[in-house]
């Protein structure tokens, strides 16, 4: 992890409020992350917090997150989780694991990167990049995100946790893509099993 924070600056999402981490989140679901941002910005450009997408139109907000994908599911999540949270939990989201989950359109890995984003609580969120890296270099051997985040959790010190998503995802989008690996670029070719026994 040290090589990695020497590549990259870990970065904070929506000046780490969890509301708008946990919006961001959802809208981050199945695409990319320059979707995702301009979903984002969109969204809360307009409207401001969570009493106002609470009582947005929901065709305003599928308009504002089309760029996102999905963005009918999305906008139907967004005003569920929101009105919700308003309803049970007095506007503000929840901070440990089981009560996020509980939420609509919260699974594992959007529960943990409000944790981790929002709260600065350890957790592993596993992406398409967290899955496939880890078990490129040969430290898991796993075939589901659920799978990987429980070996990682076994072996990766949790005073590392939440630095390992950000940097794992942005080593993910720039050198270990996941198509045609910038191996050449890469500063742990020597702990790899991928460039091992592909590139050698």
């Amino acid at each position: 992890m040290r090589e990695l924070n020497n590549l990259y600056t870990l970065r904070v999402f929506e000046d780490r409020d969890p509301y708008r981490v946990l919006i961001r989140t959802i809208l981050s679901q199945r695409t990319k992350d320059a979707n995702t941002d301009k979903a984002t910005s969109q969204l809360f450009a307009k409207y401001k917090d969570i009493h106002e997408i609470a009582d947005a139109p929901i065709e305003d907000i599928e308009k504002l997150v089309k760029s996102a994908g999905f963005f009918r599911v999305k906008s139907s999540r967004i005003k569920e989780v929101s009105l919700l949270l308003l309803d049970h939990y007095g506007g503000v989201v929840p901070d440990n694991l089981k009560e996020l989950l509980e939420l609509p359109g919260v699974g594992q890995k959007t529960a943990n990167c409000v944790l981790v984003f929002a709260f600065q609580k350890p957790a592993i969120p596993v992406d398409t990049h967290v899955h496939r890296i880890p078990n490129r270099w040969g430290i898991v051997h796993t075939k589901t995100p659920e799978k990987t985040e429980i070996e990682l959790m076994k072996i990766v010190p949790k005073h590392l946790w939440i630095e390992m998503n950000d940097l794992i995802v942005q080593f993910g989008q720039t050198i270990c893509r996941p198509l045609h690996p910038l191996c050449d670029q890469c500063p742990l070719t020597d702990l790899c099993d991928y460039y091992k026994e592909n590139i050698l």
